[in-house]
């Protein structure tokens, strides 16, 4: 056996050991590509394949060059290439040199990203059984109003999988990843709202409970849940994972967050005829579906991701310019119909500005302090209603005023403010003078 050692002299960390077969007599070439992409502590030796001799050469190559590296090495006839996804600390001389050396973290190769989203569409199983069980926890959570329960499931939802896959196809133009992960998302929101429409009739649900209108409320700021979600699955994936001091759990908790409650709510209120909670509901999971793609998309274009690539011959520009079209236009609608019917697809924020207003109002009242106020709207399906349910407690301040006549002058000066402000708002108000 003859083993050649080569050492490079510049530094750059954040590197993957690849592993090179080549027929012998080509592991020279192989070895001038690694020089070629600045890689460290590179090695060569023969060796003896299953029908023929080959030479086997390793190396250590930067994040940014890996794929330039796997490109180039393709080139060569019969090439077998090993990559091994965990991050190494390659150390060399000078030894004086390693405190930089291990601290110059670099992102993931782009094919290392994109083999990785690839990856992780094999299991069907554990996907299924996964979706299945976090409709059941979402369905335990909001029928008993128990918020931790509904964290729990979005732990354990496989949510992240197919947004980030999405975007991953969206940004590269792989039109069959594209189809396969839109085909888990929308069975990952099928099984869970199948689940929770199941569990409700099975038990007998009869009303919405309070966490289900909540959850159903949509504010005029979910866009930037959709749109920080996105970001953050997308960067979690293209960083280092000594770089990351995020979990990936983590990340995908977040993107979950958006999906299983709003999925949990529609199963649920379709069982009991809810059915403007239905809509709000399918609202979200289309909103935030579009804004995942959309800066998910944008965040691995930056890192790198290009219709072509190494060992990937099949993206297509068509796909990209298509597909980021498609995602833009339904984008701008689904936020064009929210701010067009603000009082169905904005009441969590309605209520935010009345509960203001409301506060306004009692603050210029002399006589008494605000000790507590709050507003919010009730069940959704009261007929010709949108019932904003107000709440005050008030403490008197000066002797003279009677109780009830603080609550009549209070209660027509709110009843005005808030239908004067908020248009089809049909305040109910409650005054407590302490």
């Amino acid at each position: 056996m003859v083993l050649f050692l080569k050492q490079s002299g510049k530094s750059t960390i954040a590197m993957r050991p690849l592993f090179v077969q080549v027929n012998e007599g080509n592991g020279k070439k192989v070895m001038s590509i690694a020089d070629s992409v600045d890689a460290k502590n590179i090695s060569s030796w023969r060796a003896s394949g299953s029908s023929k001799p080959m030479d086997v050469v390793v190396a250590y190559v930067s994040n940014k060059n890996v794929e330039k590296f796997i490109a180039d090495v393709s080139e060569i006839e019969e090439a077998q290439i090993t990559l091994f996804p965990q991050g190494v600390m390659a150390m060399y001389p000078p030894a004086n040199d390693a405190p930089q050396q291990v601290t110059n973290i670099e992102n993931r190769s782009p094919i290392e990203i994109f083999m990785a989203g690839l990856q992780s569409i094999g299991s069907w199983k554990g996907f299924i059984s996964y979706c299945i069980i976090a409709g059941i926890v979402v369905w335990i959570g909001l029928f008993t109003n128990t918020s931790y329960l509904l964290v729990g499931a979005m732990l354990i939802a496989p949510f992240a999988g197919p947004a980030m896959n999405a975007a991953i196809a969206t940004s590269r133009g792989d039109m069959l990843l594209l189809r396969r992960s839109m085909l888990r998302y929308a069975i990952a929101i099928v099984l869970t709202v199948c689940s929770c429409f199941l569990l409700s009739l099975l038990l007998q649900q009869e009303v919405a409970t309070t966490m289900m209108v909540e959850r159903s409320q949509v504010s005029s700021v979910a866009v930037l849940l959709a749109l920080a979600a996105g970001a953050a699955g997308a960067i979690n994936l293209i960083q280092s994972e000594r770089d990351s001091l995020v979990s990936g759990a983590a990340t995908g908790m977040l993107v979950a967050a958006s999906l299983a409650p709003p999925a949990g709510v529609v199963g649920m209120a379709m069982a009991i005829g809810e059915w403007n909670l239905v809509k709000s509901g399918i609202f979200l999971l289309v909103l935030q579906l579009l804004g995942m793609n959309l800066t998910g998309s944008i965040i691995f274009r930056l890192a790198g991701l290009r219709p072509k690539g190494a060992r990937f011959p099949r993206g297509n520009k068509m796909v990209v310019a298509a597909s980021m079209a498609v995602t833009l236009v339904l984008f701008a609608g689904v936020l064009a119909w929210q701010f067009s019917t603000p009082l169905e697809l904005e009441r969590s924020s309605t209520s935010k500005r009345a509960e203001a207003e409301i506060q306004k109002t009692v603050n210029a009242y002399k006589g008494v302090g605000l000790v507590e106020a709050s507003a919010r709207f009730t069940r959704a399906n009261i007929p010709g209603k949108n019932t904003l349910l107000c709440i005050i407690y008030v403490q008197q301040m000066q002797p003279g005023l009677s109780t009830e006549q603080i609550k009549q002058e209070l209660q027509a000066r709110i009843i005005h403010t808030v239908k004067s402000k908020f248009k089809n708002v049909d305040p109910v108000v409650n005054i407590v003078v302490l």
